[in-house]
């Protein structure tokens, strides 16, 4: 079976796909599959990143981090749906993350 990348997804095909995402995940934790729901939430995470617009995202820019209340983090520089910074928390410890997890203040 041929997989469509979500960088080639209809806005349609990617709702479809968060749809289907979202019930295999709440399967999954139901039946105490960890590590198989946290796939599938990260999963979810890079496709709802794909119906965002990274030009909205900029570089100096801070924001909390969806399931990490409190925790804010600062874009130094985009590289397509992922925003590269660090978590005020820890300056020195680069990361990326998908820009879905990124709330707005």
């Amino acid at each position: 079976m041929q997989t469509q990348r979500y960088s080639e997804m209809t806005q349609f095909e990617l709702n479809t796909e968060i749809g289907a995402l979202k019930e295999k995940a709440r399967k999954a934790e139901q039946m105490g599959m960890v590590n198989e729901f946290a796939v599938l939430d990260r999963k979810i995470s890079m496709a709802k990143s794909y119906l965002l617009n990274p030009a909205d995202y900029k570089a100096g820019d801070e924001y909390e981090i969806e399931g990490a209340p409190g925790e804010m983090f600062k874009i130094v520089y985009m590289n397509g749906i992922f925003a590269w910074g660090h978590r005020l928390e820890t300056p020195d410890k680069e990361e990326a993350l998908p820009i879905s997890v990124l709330l707005k203040p």
